[in-house]
């Protein structure tokens, strides 16, 4: 069992009581003892959950009424979105063209797909986001309609992500998903943290087609959580700076790579 799988049953049964015994634990993971105290002391080090004796206890639970930190590893969104501007602007203007006027899509918040909006208008779609950047972009075009899954805002991405691995998400599904990463190498697209793993997966579960924007810099990162396997992706757009052993690896895996001029 994957330590993302591992960490959602346990996130998902402090959300339903205030405490989890280590032997229910033990029940309900497929994991070594060693693994679910380590999964614990991560956990708990996250300030996501207090480890105390014989299992955990939730910290929404506790006496001082402590809140989870509402902060994802990273980089943050404002220093984010200042790097490498131009390849992200043409990157995201190429993924827009792959919509069709009146169709659903879903994009992933993130810093390139968020430059799709301004190609995006006069399209007249429906567009699932957990961004609330896109939300505001999106919501001054006349003709777009904007829907958003629950969960709580992380200040500095600005994003809703659910908390304790709830499914919050709308019945949507769609062609076409877009989405960015935080790396990309022969262990598939990485992003930093679990909690924008599991939601991405989601939205991945729900997509016909995943759309991966990613300038060229994200294959020079080497560090992160699998979001998923490169199979899994089917377009890569990117820019010209791809070096031609990263871009023969893309097409390998069966995926489709557009490569921006600039």
């Amino acid at each position: 069992m994957h330590a993302t799988e591992r960490e959602s049953i346990i996130l998902n049964l402090l959300a339903k009581r205030d405490f989890v015994s280590f032997r229910d634990l033990e029940s309900k993971i497929d994991g070594s003892p060693a693994t679910i105290r380590r999964d614990l002391e991560r956990l708990d080090s996250e300030g996501k959950i207090a480890r105390v004796r014989g299992g955990a206890k939730s910290v929404l639970s506790d006496d001082t009424n402590m809140q989870p930190d509402l902060k994802l590893f990273g980089t943050p969104f404002h220093e984010n979105v200042t790097q490498n501007t131009k390849q992200k602007r043409a990157i995201a203007q190429a993924a827009a063209e792959l919509c069709k006027s009146g169709e659903g899509i879903m994009i992933d918040g993130g810093s390139t797909t968020l430059q799709m909006c301004p190609f995006l208008e006069g399209l007249n779609l429906q567009v699932l986001t957990n961004s609330l950047h896109i939300v505001h972009a999106l919501g001054m075009q006349s003709g777009t309609r904007v829907l958003v899954p629950g969960g709580a805002v992380f200040p500095e991405q600005n994003i809703i992500l659910p908390l304790f691995g709830e499914d919050l998400t709308p019945a949507f599904y769609a062609p076409k998903l877009f989405m960015g990463a935080a790396a990309l190498n022969a262990r598939g697209l990485l992003q930093d943290d679990v909690v924008l793993v599991a939601s991405e997966r989601r939205f991945m579960e729900r997509a016909e087609t995943v759309i991966v924007l990613a300038d060229a810099s994200k294959f020079e990162n080497s560090s992160g959580n699998v979001v998923c396997p490169l199979e899994e992706i089917d377009i890569l757009i990117t820019d010209a700076r791809i070096s031609e052993q990263n871009a023969q690896s893309i097409e390998s895996a069966g995926i489709r790579l557009i490569v921006t001029d600039t």
